[in-house]
Order: C-alpha cells, then structure tokens, then sequence
C-alpha cells in the first residue's frame, strides 16, 4: 500500500528571533501561500510538523484549507546545534553541519549529533507510516533534519544536497510500506 510523505520545509524566516519563536517573513508567507496552491490537489489528508512556528505557519494554510489540524512532534525539530535557543550564524553553523555529515557521531557543545537527530526524526516518520499507511502526509520541516531523515533511506541525501535545496522546498517521498520507492521535487525555484 502507498504512503506519501510531503516533506514541506519552511520558508524564509527572520533571523532576529528565538529558534521556536520565529516566524515567517513577507516572503516567507508568500512562499507559504504558493506551498498551498502547489499541493492543494494532492489531497493531503495528515499534517504534522516540527514545533517552530516557521515550520507550523508554512503549512498551516495548506492544512486550514484541507480543514485539518496540524500534529506537532517534538522530535520533529531542528537539529540542536546549541543548548541557546537563537539562531546560529551561517559563518558559525555551515563548518558545523559540514563536520557533522562527514562525522555523524560529531555532536558540538550543547548540541546533538546526525545519529540523534536522525534516530529521533526517523522513529517519528516510521511512525507515521504505520499509523497513517495509505495516507498523504504533510510535514513542515526543516533543512537538516529533512535531509537526515530522507538520508536514512537514500544515502544521496546528503551534506551537497542540504545545500542545494531552498527555502521553502518540498520534497513528495512514496513509500510502500516502510520502503522508499521514489522521491519527487514539487517545489519550482523562481
């Protein structure tokens, strides 16, 4: 039986806030905006997302459209780079994420590692898949815990794909069962 996973990760958010606190900016709610019409067809019948508001609000228009509530799973969340809840600066994080993909068992000061990270996440995917088997399920993500996650059933999820993807992107993974079958890019870069 098939199971999709729309992989949603959120759009663009300020930089200023705390890591669960930030929101979406203008574009960011545009993006959202475009998010909905792109899979308003799909007939996404599960919503769930990480508990940072900029992963909730990408796909809580999708979800409000669909008049469905959004399920929010802790061990969804970003990867923890730090025990401080603010955003890292990119000069400090990419040395860090780069290290992290070559060292899965890396884990900085106050921060987890790609093996905990992906433990976390994937045990929450698989069980999805289980309880929702059959289903279209929307998830609102984020970059590195998306790539950890689809990196679990496809190695080519990885560090260069990390970088290669935006904000927001969305990614339409088809399972069979617990097995990866096929992986599509939804998300059109304008």
């Amino acid at each position: 039986m098939k199971t999709f996973i729309y992989m949603v990760r959120h759009g663009e958010s300020p930089k200023s806030e705390g890591e669960r606190a930030r929101g979406l900016t203008d574009k960011g709610k545009a993006d959202a905006y475009r998010i909905t019409e792109i899979l308003k067809r799909e007939g996404i019948e599960v919503f769930v997302s990480s508990p940072y508001q900029r992963a909730i609000l990408t796909i809580q228009e999708l979800a409000t459209y669909s008049e469905q509530e959004i399920i929010v799973y802790e061990d969804l969340k970003e990867r923890v780079f730090s025990n401080e809840d603010k955003r890292m600066d990119d000069n400090k994080l990419l040395p860090l994420l780069k290290k992290s993909f070559s060292d899965p068992t890396f884990a900085p000061v106050g921060g987890e590692s790609n093996i905990v990270c992906q433990k976390r996440a994937v045990k929450v995917l698989k069980e999805l898949l289980t309880n929702f088997q059959g289903s279209k399920i929307a998830i609102g993500t984020h970059g590195a815990v998306m790539t950890l996650m689809m990196g679990y059933y496809d190695s080519q999820y990885d560090f260069n794909f990390l970088l290669h993807t935006s904000k927001p992107d969305i990614y339409r993974m088809e399972f069979n069962g617990q097995k990866l079958v096929k992986v599509e890019r939804l998300w059109n870069i304008q």
